[in-house]
């Protein structure tokens, strides 16, 4: 009896499993055909991530072949870790991971706090003409571009002509070029960065605020909050949720600090600390059409990157409850 009816299961099983597939297949025609604008809308963002995102990720196999123009992709000899073992082995090797991470988590630790001091600082102004104009002061420089934001570095900051060194000449105090030292390198791209980017970020964090419940704010009000009390706990709260988003973004991408602006901001003199993986695989695998040993340095960065990612989602979910997935 016991064989009939484990027999009669194992038989069972199958149908039951083509029709669970035969419903959800329904379920989803019926949802396109009702929803069918909302699909068309949605197709030129998926074409865009198929072909410029999916598709050239078949390329990263010549990471691990010795690439040929003239033999091509497919047709190039494979070299199995060959190019991953000449990074690893490079003297210069902990010297661009040091940079790269020390510039990332120092970009983290200054960039991400300061968008929600703004948008909390913005959101308790109640004259709207002042409110107005303090965001379109600070939101307006995230639309210069990687150039002109560099060209006006190097001008404010030049050793002689700059209006920074002119300032402390002023002052009775020595010029410093800014860019010439090693060590104030990371303070310019950071600090400029937060400069540039800030208004934008708090952008995000005051929609956050503006889905805060205002029943909160009426209760707190009753109960005799003072401003700083309605921040703390119902504010930050609020936005809680979303500041976790942005940082597991932000923590994901660590390893992929932006490459034009820290390129532009180079010299022989700050070379030093301004040296990271990014410019490193441009100059030597790029300039010296080095093709498999730059893509095997950006696979490398890419791994990386996807393993903080992973980590950093599982811990916030442990945490806060808030995670990507």
């Amino acid at each position: 009896m016991d064989l009939d009816t484990a027999t009669v299961r194992e038989t069972r099983a199958p149908a039951e499993a083509v029709r669970k597939r035969s419903k959800l297949w329904s379920e989803a025609s019926k949802s396109i055909r009702k929803h069918w604008q909302f699909y068309l809308l949605i197709i030129p963002a998926v074409l865009y991530f198929i072909v410029f995102k999916y598709i050239p990720m078949l390329n990263a196999v010549i990471a691990f072949k010795d690439y040929s123009v003239v033999k091509g992709i497919w047709g190039s000899p494979w070299a199995g870790l060959k190019h991953f073992r000449l990074f690893f082995n490079n003297p210069q090797f902990w010297v661009l991971m040091k940079n790269t991470l020390f510039l990332s988590l120092y970009q983290i630790a200054i960039g991400f706090p300061i968008p929600i001091l703004l948008a909390l600082a913005l959101n308790e102004i109640r004259n709207g003409i002042f409110k107005r104009a303090v965001q379109l002061v600070t939101y307006a420089p995230y639309f210069i571009s990687t150039v002109v934001m560099v060209s006006m570095i190097m001008l404010l900051l030049s050793p002689r002509l700059g209006v920074v060194n002119i300032l402390l000449q002023s002052l009775g105090l020595d010029s410093i070029n800014f860019l010439g030292v090693p060590s104030m390198f990371r303070n310019v791209y950071v600090w400029s960065d937060v400069w540039q980017g800030a208004g934008y970020s708090a952008v995000i964090y005051l929609a956050a605020l503006a889905g805060v419940d205002p029943s909160l704010y009426e209760a707190a009000k009753m109960d005799g909050a003072s401003r700083f009390q309605k921040i703390v706990h119902i504010d930050i709260p609020g936005i809680m949720p979303t500041a976790v988003i942005i940082l597991i973004l932000s923590v994901g991408n660590i390893m992929s600090i932006g490459f034009e602006k820290i390129y532009l901001l180079q010299n022989p003199l700050n070379l030093e600390t301004s040296e990271i993986i990014a410019t490193y695989v441009y100059k030597i695998g790029l300039l010296n059409a080095n093709f498999s040993f730059a893509t095997a340095v950006g696979l490398f960065n890419s791994i990386i990157n996807l393993i903080l990612l992973l980590l950093v989602n599982t811990l916030a979910k442990k945490v806060s409850k808030t995670s990507l997935w």
